[in-house]
């Protein structure tokens, strides 16, 4: 196989990877927690899981901006 092809398809995994990881480590914590849904008002567990939801979804899309950028289109 070609190094450059091997190189996106390890860049390909690799981003895949990752959004599983961050999907099961969320899902882990709001649903199987019970921290993603409200009783009766919103508690600490709450406002905490909630944020770290938008940090870590910001963190994953600034990985995946650094992962990709400047990779060159196969053909080039």
């Amino acid at each position: 196989m070609e190094p450059d092809i091997r190189e996106f398809l390890v860049r390909i995994l690799q981003t895949i990877s990752m959004s599983m990881v961050w999907l099961l480590v969320n899902m882990s914590f709001g649903i199987y927690f019970n921290f993603a849904f409200f009783e009766h008002q919103p508690s600490i567990g709450n406002f905490i899981f909630y944020i770290w939801f938008i940090v870590s979804f910001v963190a994953l899309i600034y990985y995946f901006k650094k992962k990709w950028k400047g990779w060159k289109e196969i053909g080039e």
